[in-house]
């Protein structure tokens, strides 16, 4: 038996290029080196009152070695086991079929979930606003799942949707003393209106070219906000933005004169965290009427329109669907759910600026699109959740958790490269084989 092992160890040893795989290990190596020299090998810590830079060259090393020892092992299996290493790395393709019967249930377990969050023995501030941010990263990946999922228009400028809601809520709020509900449809039309205007320059444009053309958007309107400083503030920001009241019930301690305040009029202990929850329920509100409306869209005929100019443009124009105005609709559409994402960011946080509203904000949101399964509406869920978690979770890792952020998400593209539910059916399904004709169904 000893033997048999010795003769499948050298057989296997004379079959892997050594060479090849030592630089290939070197290389690896090398990245690693440069990656965790900075991340790993240098801390900053208070001493006496001051910063010092401490190096840690040791950890650096063992990083770099498990590094080069992971690559040469997956070299070797490479060679001596392919098929174990294509089984490991083959997409998880059977996944959403085998929860399709179970994707009731698990809708409604998770709505209901939703609502109870704020009440549940382990829910406190910091759980009930991680869930708030929770739904504002699902209002804005429904709203771009229209223009990206369902159109199959590539928009890396979707932020500046979200930046013209939030700054249109806090001007209005603040120059005409609006409420909340009165300036939400104004932030939508808003929004949507700056969706049609990007939408007229990119009608003829695909691809590449519009995603560079909606980065470039984004962009403008970001140095808009900066630099427009009578109106914005600029780089300063707006502060003092009016919060949301439940039905003229204010969330303060001392409520002005006349005034009843939330806590008074229930008979209750005053507790900031009262403001949270109504905020919180507020973006749940916000975020089901959203899922609701795009549902109902979808099987409208220009939710269909959608679908069709994305997979095929050139058949859509055949069929007599006018692309200028698909196109436009979705862009609005998008846009105004952006809208209302942004006015609820704006008077959840009191205080915006354009620091708030970066490319950054536009490649998170595309990435719970496209994690999430392009169309996929319990998919953008799913991948906001998991990407507004998984950095929380991370935070008792400090600097390294960005890396393990990192790290998930390329798992999730390489077992997932279509989404955690790119399955879904279609808007319109086709039932039984017989043609139906203008007389009626064929007979065969």
């Amino acid at each position: 038996m000893a033997g048999r092992v010795l003769t499948e160890t050298a057989a296997a040893s004379e079959r892997i290029d050594w060479r090849a795989a030592l630089k290939e290990c070197g290389l690896a190596a090398f990245v690693a080196l440069i990656l965790f020299l900075p991340l790993v090998g240098m801390v900053i810590v208070r001493a006496e009152g001051a910063l010092a830079l401490n190096f840690r060259f040791g950890w650096v090393l063992i990083g770099v070695a498990l590094v080069a020892a992971g690559r040469l092992l997956l070299v070797g299996l490479r060679t001596v086991r392919p098929e174990t290493i294509a089984a490991v790395t083959a997409p998880i393709t059977r996944v959403p079929a085998l929860l399709a019967p179970f994707a009731s249930f698990a809708i409604a377990a998770g709505i209901v979930f939703a609502f109870v969050l704020p009440f549940l023995p382990f829910a406190n501030r910091y759980v009930v606003d991680v869930g708030t941010t929770v739904l504002i990263y699902v209002m804005l990946g429904w709203g771009l799942n229209i223009v990206v999922g369902l159109a199959g228009l590539l928009d890396l400028g979707y932020v500046a949707f979200y930046a013209v809601g939030a700054y249109s809520y806090a001007l209005f709020a603040r120059w005409f003393d609006l409420g909340f509900w009165e300036c939400l449809p104004m932030a939508g039309v808003l929004a949507a209106s700056f969706g049609v205007l990007l939408g007229f320059p990119v009608l003829r444009l695909r691809g590449d070219y519009l995603a560079i053309v909606t980065l470039g958007f984004g962009e403008i309107v970001r140095i808009i906000l900066l630099n427009w400083y009578p109106v914005t503030r600029g780089p300063d920001g707006l502060s003092n933005i009016p919060r949301p009241s439940f039905f003229g019930l204010e969330f303060d301690r001392s409520p002005p004169e006349g005034a009843t305040a939330f806590h008074q009029f229930f008979g209750l202990d005053y507790s900031g965290y009262h403001r949270v929850a109504f905020l919180y329920f507020l973006a749940l509100i916000l975020a089901l009427v959203t899922n609701l409306f795009v549902l109902r869209i979808r099987k409208l005929p220009i939710g269909r329109a959608w679908e069709a100019l994305r997979e095929d443009e050139i058949a859509c124009r055949a069929l007599g669907i006018n692309p200028t105005n698909t196109k436009l609709t979705a862009f609005a559409l998008g846009a105004m759910f952006g809208g209302f994402a942004g006015s609820f960011f704006a008077t959840r946080q009191g205080f915006i600026s354009p620091e708030s509203f970066t490319f950054i904000e536009s490649a998170t949101i595309l990435a719970i699109v496209v994690l999430g399964g392009m169309g996929s509406q319990i998919g953008v869920v799913l991948a906001a959740t998991v990407l507004i978690l998984l950095p929380e979770l991370g935070r008792e890792f400090e600097q390294y958790r960005m890396l393990l952020f990192g790290a998930a998400m390329v798992m999730i593209m390489v077992w997932r490269p279509r989404g955690l539910l790119a399955h879904r059916d279609p808007t319109i399904r086709l039932h039984g084989t017989t043609p139906v004709t203008a007389g009626g169904p064929a007979r065969p």
